[in-house]
């Protein structure tokens, strides 16, 4: 008995299993965690080593490539880059997208811990952090009128930070712009050569005088007293006391030599409050971990900042600056939104062509609960509710029905014929059995080779297909259980129909037969058929190639970033003027304001260099404001030229990626073995880059104007003072790079003692004048003396990527272009002017781009291929699906006409719209075809076979059709990314389910074919 046979015999187990599978899924739900998006980002280690005073040659040659040596031979590598720059390497490991970040970040660990005997002996040790790929949940900013940043830095850095960082699922509380303490050590070198001393000489009397070592015990018959010394300096009075020297009764302390003042580690960054007169504040930013819940993290932060706000005094201010789950909250609510109309909808067709409550409510029934089970599917594979798993519940709410109206269409038509609603539900359900299942399976196979995408699009639309697909299957499940016992219990014949019935019949009446009047016609026409592919198939080609495409279309989510970069070598009050004027520029030309922060030296990462600024502007919600992000960036982009002094451009985040920053979304790297041959070709790409119509605000990150000093030691002379090189070397180092000396004790917390000439002492290159070396016989002189001394210039860092040396040009997009034309055309200069010597890549954004639309390709290839081989399988014939898949050019002729008619995108929502619509326009094929068979097997011949199948199975094509594509009207009517996978699904099905009403019998006609009734001999056994 099959399994529609066991649910009529017996209706509440039908019913049990129903509850049961509701039941799971509302408890798969409690545990559903909520995000954006699936986790896209690939996991992510970075190894930061710092080098105060060192230049990005000595860095990128001692520091930076024999840790990348090492680092290199770490498995499931999927990239490397690194950057070294003045006093710093940062080197980024990416991995592949399946690697575990904890046993890649001890691998990576475990390299650099091997290469550390390769470094200079007094470089720090390398920090390994396991990275995000630049999320941030929250950006706070703290204020205070009255109390200075130092202070204001501390509170957030110990109070907040602390406070934070205990929230579930938070990777990082970062501090940007920090004033963390430093004990300022400013060194007067007239009075230290006065004293005839060296910052040498400050050094070593700082780790002479600031000790806390153990002491010992004293110990006595009945107790034992802790000795402890009291060794550490902790006030300003205690190091401007320190005694540096002492001759008999001459003592010189170090306010002889200059003095020390409580001040901050770095006095080179900070984040400037637009809206406030670019006051001085602190950002506190929540980095979320790995996959982790970004709106429940937003809001456990919420209650504990109203803990915050009743404890910390009144003078500081705590403001939002920025929480970046509202437009996470608003997709999530909107897509939710969605799910509703697009099941009222679907109950709106069910209903107009069912005409009778109780006909209506069996295939209703099946949408609660397949969608319900989906949750416990989610749950199962670790998935969670984002913007893609909502959509696969509102396309599945047009797919889940289809199956019980076909099962309820049979049923109702045999009911009408005079059969009794039990008989008819056996008889009905039987027949439509394999129909059910073929095509059920057909749909569930076009998603599995989603599954199977490498890189971004495969873990991005692998939580689609499996719900999609997983909520397929239960209702096909509902369809063969529930469906046939409702029907048999709820159908009845009735003599006199209701009064909507008889009043709407007629109309559904002529519509039946029209279009098997239209059809007839067309079939004494059938070649036809042929020309109509023909065209399909050229259209698809002419319309692909104009078709812009790209990663995914841009949203509106409040932010846009100006990048700005000064010319190489302007100070750190160059650029905060000009950050002044474009704040300044930013609060007077932008409508809907929300927040605006200046923030210099990029201070949400590690250190970089003062010439380069970012600009962030927040706007207010996209329903607060009458203009548009996009207006706001074309604003932006008329008005930058104006500052002269820096180059500015606007930046609009990415849809799917990090959302922080100031990356274009054109990334091209250039790659050479040496440096000289990248500088010798660079400047023609970028010259060619920024003649193109297609791209704009171009740049490179390799930049090799930097200003710098060159000394040259003269050995000699040297040498016969008894004056090393390397103490030459450390005396410059000591006095200009800003060295940590030390460490102090302030507050419980230990900080930093630094040293360093005061500002006017260092300010040209004369100064050297001015700092003094000792002889072997204790004289001192002048550094000036022991070096002669050139201006150059040299690269401001040095990049490399993939292990080699690289530069990366960047590009934003002239209006109306789109990802897929900017790479185009980067490749296409390229190609004119780069020789074969230098290799080329992608990177960011545009490396994504260019994986998913060939993952894509695969993934469309892969699921033509295995729903061919699932139909043969079912159909027990290699004819039989070739017909039905000729469903699929109609398909993507109305898709790609769609999107052109309405100017929109190839992007990976329409691309996985188009996969997904294989799946369902395949359907109507097979309810033709699979009715043509049993026709033929009634004995009609392969053209009334067709003729009768498809007149029959028109009404149910025609509703399951439209269902689908009412179910996904929401989806195309929504502004925003998602957008063109509705359209896609309804231009689709709309164009091809009228084409393939017509096309797929004639086509059958031909190819299928004729049967032989007579019954085929039973093998017989061989005998022995």
């Amino acid at each position: 008995m099959s399994l529609s046979g066991l649910s009529i015999q017996r209706p509440v187990l039908a019913g049990v299993l129903s509850v049961l599978i509701v039941l799971f899924g509302m408890v798969g739900l409690t545990y559903l965690g909520i995000r954006e998006y699936p986790v896209t980002d690939s996991p992510i280690v970075t190894v930061t080593t710092s080098y105060p005073g060192a230049s990005p040659d000595v860095i990128a040659y001692q520091i930076t490539k024999p840790l990348e040596e090492a680092i290199g031979e770490a498995n499931g590598i999927r990239t490397i880059s690194s950057v070294s720059r003045e006093a710093a390497s940062v080197i980024t490991v990416e991995f592949n997208l399946d690697a575990d970040l904890e046993a890649a970040a001890n691998d990576v660990r475990d390299k650099v811990t091997k290469a550390r005997r390769l470094l200079p002996a007094d470089v720090d040790p390398p920090i390994v952090e396991k990275a995000n790929s630049g999320d941030i949940v929250i950006f706070m900013a703290v204020e205070s009128k009255t109390r200075s940043i130092l202070e204001v830095s501390n509170l957030a850095s110990t109070v907040i930070k602390e406070r934070m960082q205990t929230i579930p699922g938070v990777k990082r509380v970062g501090i940007a712009g920090e004033k963390k303490y430093a004990m300022r050590l400013r060194i007067d070198p007239a009075k230290l050569a006065a004293y005839q001393l060296t910052p040498a000489d400050i050094e070593q009397a700082l780790r002479r005088e600031n000790v806390d070592l153990p002491s010992g015990r004293v110990e006595g018959d009945r107790n034992e007293l802790t000795v402890r010394t009291l060794g550490r300096l902790t006030k300003e009075d205690d190091f401007n006391n320190m005694i540096i020297k002492q001759e008999g009764e001459s003592i010189i302390r170090f306010r002889d030599l200059g003095y020390a003042e409580l001040g901050a580690e770095n006095e080179r960054t900070a984040i400037l409050n637009s809206l406030k007169g670019n006051s001085a504040t602190i950002g506190v930013f929540v980095e979320p971990q790995r996959g982790a819940n970004a709106v429940a993290i937003a809001d456990e932060f919420y209650k504990r900042l109203q803990e915050l706000r009743k404890e910390i005094p009144k003078e500081y201010e705590l403001t939002i600056g920025k929480d970046f789950t509202e437009p996470i909250r608003a997709s999530i609510s909107e897509v939710e939104e969605t799910l509703f109309i697009a099941f009222g909808l679907v109950i709106l067709i069910l209903f107009i062509f069912l005409r009778d409550w109780r006909s209506t409510i069996i295939p209703v029934v099946a949408i609660p609960v397949s969608i319900i089970s989906a949750f416990f599917i989610m749950y199962f594979a670790g998935y969670s509710i984002n913007i893609l798993t909502l959509l696969a519940l509102v396309l599945a709410i047009g797919l889940v029905v289809d199956d019980a109206i076909v099962v309820l269409e049979n049923i109702y038509a045999k009911v009408e014929e005079g059969m009794s609603p039990l008989e008819a539900a056996f008889k009905g359900s039987s027949e439509i059995y394999f129909a059910v299942i073929s095509t059920t399976i057909t749909l569930a196979a076009v998603f599995l080779p989603i599954l199977f995408l490498p890189g971004i699009t495969g873990k991005l639309f692998q939580e689609f297909a499996v719900v999609v697909a997983g909520s397929v299957l239960v209702s096909a499940f509902v369809a063969l259980t529930l469906s046939p016992m409702m029907s048999a219990y709820l159908l009845k014949h009735q003599d006199q129909p209701n009064w909507l019935y008889r009043k709407t019949e007629p109309f559904f009446v002529r519509l039946n037969k029209g279009y098997e009047r239209s059809l007839a016609w067309f079939l004494r026409y059938r070649w036809l058929a042929f020309p109509a592919l023909a065209v399909n198939i050229g259209l698809i080609y002419v319309i692909g190639k104009q078709l812009p495409s790209e990663l995914a279309p841009l949203e509106d989510r409040s932010q846009i970033s100006l990048a700005v970069l000064a010319p190489e070598g302007s100070s750190y009050e160059y650029t905060e003027k000009y950050m002044n004027e474009i704040a300044k520029f930013t609060v007077d030309s932008t409508p809907g304001l929300f927040q605006s922060y200046s923030i210099l030296a990029l201070t949400f990462g590690p250190p970089a260099p003062v010439n380069l600024a970012i600009q962030n502007v927040f706007l207010t919600k996209p329903g607060e404001r009458k203009t548009t992000q996009a207006d706001v960036f074309n604003i932006y982009s008329r008005n930058t030229q104006q500052f002269r002094g820096v180059l500015a451009f606007p930046v609009q985040p990415p849809t799917i990626g990090s959302r922080f920053g100031q990356a274009q979304p054109v990334q091209f790297v250039l790659q050479a073995t040496q440096l000289a041959e990248l500088t010798k070709v660079l400047p023609k790409f970028i010259e060619e880059a920024r003649k193109s119509e297609v791209l704009r605000f171009v740049d490179s990150d390799l930049k090799v104007n930097k200003p710098e000093l060159v000394l040259q030691i003269n050995r000699d002379k040297a040498a016969e003072l008894g004056i090393s090189t390397a103490e030459i070397a450390r005396s410059l180092q000591l006095a200009l790079s800003g060295q940590r000396y030390g460490y102090f004790i302030y507050n419980d917390r230990q900080y930093e003692v630094i040293g360093q000439l005061q500002r006017d002492d260092r300010s040209t290159p004369y100064d050297l004048k001015s700092m003094f070396v000792r002889t072997r016989t204790g004289e001192m002189v002048s550094i000036d003396n022991l070096v002669s001394f050139r201006e150059s210039i040299s690269p401001a860092a040095i990049y490399r990527y993939d292990q080699a040396i690289s530069a990366t040009v960047s590009g934003g997009l002239a209006p109306g272009k789109t990802i897929g034309d900017g790479i185009a055309e980067m490749q296409r200069i390229a190609a004119k002017v780069l020789p074969p010597a230098i290799k080329t890549s992608l990177a960011g954004e545009s490396r994504d781009f260019a994986e998913s639309s060939s993952s894509l390709l695969f993934a469309f290839v892969f699921a033509l291929v295995l729903i061919y081989l699932v139909l043969a399988a079912q159909f027990e014939s290699l004819i039989d699906p070739l017909i039905i898949l000729l469903t699929v050019p109609m398909a993507m002729t109305g898709a790609l006409l769609s999107l052109w008619l309405f100017g929109q995108t190839l992007n990976i929502f329409s691309q996985i719209g188009i996969i997904t619509l294989i799946g369902l326009i395949t359907k109507n094929g097979i309810l033709i075809v699979e009715f043509a068979n049993q026709s033929k097997e009634e004995g009609l011949k392969p053209l009334e076979a067709a003729r009768v199948a498809a007149a029959s199975r028109f009404r149910p094509i025609l509703m399951t059709s439209l269902a689908m594509i009412f179910g996904a009207i929401p989806i195309a009517l929504t502004v925003n990314s998602r957008s063109s996978l509705g359209t896609v699904i309804v231009g689709g099905l709309t164009f091809a389910g009228l084409l393939t009403l017509y096309v797929i019998p004639a086509i059958y006609s031909y190819f299928s074919r004729t049967s032989s009734h007579k019954k085929k001999p039973e093998p017989e056994l061989a005998t022995v």
